[in-house]
């Protein structure tokens, strides 16, 4: 049982390796058709049935302060550029308790970075500059 899971505790892994600086992660999305057929029982009695279908791709928005951090950065250069061979890497968000012990992880298989923006900034004003980043996923594993 226990509690439920905070919101405040998460961070990302790229390829094993944690992304700095995470401000929010969006919703998960991830989809699957759903096949629904109408057969008729022994007894002469419709019956509809439905079942699972083709899965689809899911996306996931991550915000994170923009930092100097050459490892992300050039996983999202790859991406932007093409080079999927390089670019479709694995990325888990992880969940801590108060301890910092993960509790609940999202694996994405095969992600890859599809729309990058930044925060408007403007001068005379402080702040943070903060990257806006779209990561599509070929698969969803939750643990």
């Amino acid at each position: 049982m226990g509690d439920a899971l905070t919101t405040h505790n998460f961070g990302i892994q790229i390829d094993g390796v944690m992304v700095e600086y995470l401000n929010s992660v969006g919703a998960f999305q991830y989809d699957q058709d759903v096949i629904e057929y109408q057969q008729v029982s022994a007894q002469g009695i419709p019956v509809t049935k439905k079942m699972p279908g083709v899965k689809k791709a899911g996306s996931v928005t991550v915000k994170r302060g923009a930092t100097q951090s050459a490892e992300f950065t050039q996983w999202i250069n790859e991406s932007m550029a093409g080079q999927m061979d390089t670019a479709r890497k694995n990325a888990t968000v992880v969940f801590m308790d108060y301890q910092n012990n993960p509790v609940k992880r999202y694996h994405m298989r095969n992600a890859w970075c599809h729309n990058v923006g930044t925060s408007e900034v403007t001068a005379g004003q402080a702040g943070t500059l903060e990257e806006t980043i779209s990561i599509t996923y070929e698969e969803l594993v939750i643990e």
